[in-house]
Parts: C-alpha cells; structure tokens; sequence
C-alpha cells in the first residue's frame, strides 16, 4: 500500500469509525443505565418487573434493527453509502438526546414506557443502516488481501461505544452527588450524545463516496431492487442464510455475552455496586479492544472461517465453568464476616414503610449493605442488596471479563470483511446488512432479557446454581451456529466480491 492510499484508507476509517462509534455509544447508553432507568420509566412498587420490562425495551431496539437493515440497505444499495449513513447518524442521535427529556413515569404514567420505547424503536432502525453502511463503505475502499484489517477497525466501535458510554456515566457520578445523579444527573449521558453526533456529522458531511459504488453508478450496475436481488434471487439468498445461521447468529450471542450480559449479571445476580462495575468492565473492554484489529488482521492471512468457529467453539466450552468463578469469587457465603461491625438501622418513612438496613464487613475488605423495605399499604417488601468488592476481586472479575471479550474479537474481529466479501456491490449494503442485524438484533439483543429470565425463574425455584441457567440459551445458539458454519462456510473466501 502507498503512502497516499494509507493516508485515505485512515481518513475513511477515522470518520467511518467515529460516527459508527457514536451511534453505538448512543445505543448502549440505555443498557448501561438499565438498573437506573427501571426506577425512572417503569412502575417502582415491583423492581424485578421493571428491571425485565426495561430489558425488553433495550431488546425492542434490537428486534427492529433487520427493518433499519431493509430499509436504510436499499437506501444505500440505490442513492449511495455516505448520505445513508448521514441519515442513521441524525436518527439515532435525535432519539437518544430525546429519552433523555421524557419525563418520569411519576409524571406522566404510562406515556413515559411508551415515548421511551417509539424512541428506542427509531434506535434500533438507526443502527441497523448504520452498521452495513460503515463496514461497506470501508471495506470498498481497503486494498485487496487487507479487508479483515481494515474493516476490524470500524469493529472496535461497538466495545468502545460501550466503553465511552461507561465512562461518561461513571464521571457524571463522580462530578454529582448521589441524590443528584438519582435526580436528573443520569439525563446527561444522553444529552452529551447530541454534540458528538454534531461532530461527526459535520466530519461525514466531507466525504467522498465509496469508489466502487461510484464507479458502479458512473457504469450503471446499480440495482433497481436491491431488495429483490439480495432476498428473491435463490442463489443470492443462500447466502444470506449461511451468512446469518453459520456466522452471525452466533457471533451474536457471544458477543451481548461477553459484555452485556457479564455486566447485567454482576449488577442484578451478583450484587455488585453499580460504580465498580461499571469502572472494571471499562478495564477488561480498554485491554481486550485491541485483539479486534489483531484477529482481523489474522483473518487476512488464514482466513475468516476458523477464528470465528474458534471463538465460538470456546465460548461454548467456557461460558459456565467463567461464570461460575465470578459468582463464587464475591459470593459472601464464602467470605468470613466480622460480626462487631455488623450494624443495623430501622427507620420509618412518612408513607409508614419501614426501613431496615444491615451493613456488614468482610475480613478480606468486602462491605454487604441490605436495605429491606416493608411498605405498609401492601403486604410486601422488597430488598435491595449493593456489595462493595475488594480490589483482588476485582482483578479476578476484570481477568474473567476479559477472557470473554477475548471470544468477542475473535467472533466479531473478521465478521466484517467475510460479510462484504460473500456478496457483489450492487446488493451487498442490503445483503450483508439484513444477516447481521438479525443474528446481532434478534439472536443477541434478546439474550440479556432472555437470560435473566432464565435466572430469575431458577432462583424462586430454588435451584442452587440457579445464576448459571442463564447460560444455556448462547451456549445453544452458538452451538448450532458453530456446526452450521464448520460444515458449510468456505475458509477460502470463495465468494469473493471485491
């Protein structure tokens, strides 16, 4: 590669990737906040069914993205890769600026679930023309034989979005105080999104459009039904099979696993306080993002197929002895409390409710607080539990969470580049937009509520490892995936398109 097309491959993954890093921090600051927006948005007098019906929001997001796919990819495929995803970027970033006005369901009842979901809804249609747009646009300018390089850039964005959205919440508690950020304070991670998208769409705004579309275009090789080519052609869709059941629909799961799932499970099945989650799966994500650019680098010379298999194949192995080890390192059943420091204190609410909270600590440094509420107008009560970690579990927890976001790179390092290579320009937007947005939409954005489900109906059944059945909804996903995709993807990139 020259000097010059080194220097226009970088501006193409700088503005690609900053954008597409934008819209994913935007996506993911409403699961980032899940615990907190469940008090906001949602009835309070049942937590756990806030925190599932909150779940499912975050995953109605994810459900719609195959739409944004269809649409925005025929967008693309038709009028072009840089204005498409202008548009997604404007979308995404209105919406998320907009949950962060509506007001709490104290305020307006039952509107307030359902603004927040249109919104999330009009995320979700955001992010799926977002994606296929960048990976597209930067796979159509990489030279031949780097793809998997090049592209794995535009596939950090989604961790680092995550781990932006972490960091932006976790300096908004430290500048606020707790009553504040409870208040109004976690409004600001949402707000902060509009001027990044102003940034990034005026970076975008400057940008050429992607070469081989040009030259397609210039020629008239476009297509006028990118839908029906992509989805009515059988030998075409096919492809688009494989690509979801033997790729994609795996990487998925696997990838909402290592770091969503790990977080919803140390927050709500482990107790963990919320800061120090968030700050030690920031850790495992800054040490783990670099291996997305090394597998897609190692795609490049041994192809995509067996490190995305491999990826798998260890997930699946791995999933329950990981998190097992997570709940057992900080499970306090196995700590020795120091029983003079043990406290409690009972107070009583205007409302009559009674207030117990015991606070204990742990020879190896661990602090339990448990506040018990028996509300005086039901025959009920509730118990919130926040576990202050020491700092050699919290190492063990970033080692283990890190281990995952591993699997994460190497499903989810090469996916791009063997997505654009399996089809020709004229479709690809639609046709490799549509597979990926229903194996990461459907399969892996439904898992968090999934999963805690699972969990939730294990332990009132009183299963002792009721924390692992979670678990076995990726692991089946991904199994199935990883016999589909060793039988019938071809590691000699055969499809090649580019």
């Amino acid at each position: 590669m020259s000097k010059t097309s080194t220097k226009g491959i970088w501006k193409v993954i700088s503005a690609s990737s900053m954008g597409t890093m934008i819209e994913w921090y935007d996506f993911y600051i409403f699961g980032s906040l899940a615990v907190v927006i469940s008090t906001k948005f949602f009835p309070s007098d049942n937590p756990t069914a806030a925190f599932l019906s909150t779940l499912a929001t975050f995953a109605a997001g994810f459900v719609v993205r195959p739409f944004g796919a269809l649409f925005f990819g025929r967008l693309g495929d038709i009028i072009g890769r840089k204005y498409t995803f202008m548009a997604t970027l404007l979308l995404m970033g209105g919406s998320t600026f907009l949950i962060g006005c509506i007001p709490s369901y104290e305020t307006i009842g039952f509107m307030a679930p359902l603004l927040v979901l249109i919104l999330r809804l009009l995320q979700g249609l955001a992010l799926g023309g977002e994606y296929g747009g960048a990976a597209t646009y930067v796979a159509e300018h990489a030279p031949v034989g780097q793809k998997g390089y090049w592209t794995s850039w535009i596939q950090t964005t989604a961790t680092v979005g995550l781990f932006i959205s972490l960091m932006v919440i976790l300096a908004t508690k430290n500048i606020l105080t707790p009553t504040d950020f409870d208040s109004w304070g976690w409004r600001v991670p949402f707000w902060v999104s509009i001027v990044m998208v102003g940034v990034s769409y005026l970076i975008r705004k400057n940008m050429d459009e992607s070469p081989v579309f040009a030259k397609a275009k210039k020629e008239g090789t476009t297509s006028a039904n990118p839908l029906k080519e992509s989805f009515g052609n059988r030998y075409n869709l096919k492809f688009v099979l494989l690509a979801l059941f033997g790729a994609t629909m795996g990487q998925g799961v696997v990838w909402y696993t290592g770091q969503f799932y790990a977080m919803s499970f140390m927050k709500t099945v482990m107790n963990i306080d919320s800061s120090q989650v968030d700050g030690l799966l920031g850790i495992a994500l800054l040490i783990g993002t670099p291996f997305f650019i090394f597998f897609g680098w190692l795609s490049d010379k041994v192809g995509r197929k067996y490190i995305m298999m491999s990826g798998m194949l260890l997930a699946i192995l791995f999933y329950r002895p990981i998190y097992k080890m997570m709940y057992n390192t900080t499970s306090v059943s196995y700590k020795t409390e120091i029983v003079e420091k043990t406290s409690q204190t009972i107070e009583t609410t205007k409302n009559n409710d009674t207030i117990t909270s015991i606070s204990k600590t742990y020879t190896d440094g661990t602090t339990y607080i448990e506040k018990k509420t028996d509300f005086a107008d039901k025959k009920e009560s509730q118990s919130n539990i926040s576990i202050n970690i020491n700092s050699s579990d919290e190492w063990t927890l970033i080692f283990l969470v890190f281990i995952q976001v591993l699997f994460v790179t190497m499903v989810y390092g090469p996916i791009a580049a063997f997505l654009v290579e399996m089809f020709p320009t004229k479709i690809r937007y639609t046709s490799m937009s549509l597979p990926y947005h229903v194996g990461n939409g459907i399969f892996g954005g439904l898992l968090p509520a999934i999963s805690t489900y699972f969990v939730t109906h294990a332990k009132y059944a009183g299963k002792p490892d009721f924390y692992l059945d979670g678990l076995w909804y990726p692991i089946i996903i991904a199994s199935i995936c990883f016999v589909i995709g060793m039988i019938y993807i071809d590691n000699k990139n055969k499809t090649n398109h580019l």
